[in-house]
């Protein structure tokens, strides 16, 4: 059996700071060093998304708009995925959100469409993001390539800073998908939400009830922002989907992912009964 993510996280006291470390062979997936090209913003002097004084320059490279608020979006599935175990959370995607919490149009047009995500990112040598994808970015049905696909046509299209103009006479095709997934990976690594929940006393089990606040608590404690919580089931009451918020110093591709402190009209998206279940994974094979 493959060894988890919560068995190979080594917490610091401040959650913030932390980087979770994964086997040796995901752990060259850079965290914060896009490939060259990409806007560098001084992110000391710069605001955050969502909270300029002054009108946006339409051509801005260092202030990701007009979704600003950044969902990192995790996934408790009721089947283990082909290449995970039991206790993983899965990446479903990284998806800006307008600065008042409602939702973007998708297909933006800020950035360019790709085919075949998986070959973009080998063409530059990103195997070991792949594999890391291939675990924990899984779809939940059909290929995994159609979902990184659709993720990325649907929602990076809308980052602004992804823009081919933002990496200058350096741009070449695919840059801007490296750096989207490979942000999308990182910010991942330091949200492990089966710990985070353990350490609340908050684990998988078909017999048990939890208060949907302390569920939310203890995330919300973890990251230092706020969450928002997704359920399943004819009660809404089944564990299914938690989405972080965040704002950004600077640019996708090399800023500051911020916790937010608000949720804004995103909390509408919360639908979970005031006690949910938290069901264990079934094993793979089984129906």
């Amino acid at each position: 059996m493959a060894p988890s993510l919560r068995a190979l996280v080594s917490y610091a006291s401040n959650f913030l700071s932390q980087l979770p470390l994964f086997d040796s062979n995901l752990r060259n997936v850079s965290p914060y060093e896009p490939l060259s090209g990409a806007p560098r913003c001084p992110i000391d002097d710069g605001p955050m998304s969502c909270h300029n004084k002054t009108a946006v320059a339409g051509d801005s490279c260092c202030f990701v708009h007009p979704g600003g608020r950044i969902l990192l979006i995790q996934s408790w599935d009721q089947r283990v995925p082909a290449s995970g175990i039991e206790e993983d959370w899965t990446l479903r995607g990284l998806r800006p959100v307008l600065c008042d919490g409602t939702h973007h149009d998708q297909y933006c047009h800020l950035a360019p469409y790709y085919t075949d995500i998986a070959t973009v990112l080998r063409n530059y040598g990103q195997d070991n993001l792949l594999k890391f994808m291939s675990r924990y970015w899984p779809a939940a049905s059909g290929p995994n390539s159609l979902l990184w696909e659709t993720e990325y046509n649907n929602y990076a299209t809308c980052i602004n800073t992804l823009s081919p103009r933002c990496y200058g006479a350096a741009h070449k095709p695919g840059l801007e998908v490296v750096d989207y997934f490979t942000r999308a990976a990182a910010l991942f690594r330091t949200l492990d939400t089966y710990r985070a929940l353990e350490k609340a006393g908050i684990v998988p089990d078909s017999g048990r009830h939890y208060a949907l606040a302390d569920v939310q608590r203890a995330l919300e404690r973890f990251t230092g922002g706020r969450v928002v919580l997704k359920c399943n089931g004819g009660g809404a009451d089944i564990l299914q989907e938690v989405r972080y918020v965040y704002f950004i110093k600077g640019s996708l591709q090399t800023g500051q992912f911020v916790p937010a402190q608000d949720l804004g009209r995103e909390e509408e998206a919360g639908n979970c009964a005031p006690l949910v279940r938290y069901l264990p994974k079934r094993p793979k094979g089984e129906l």
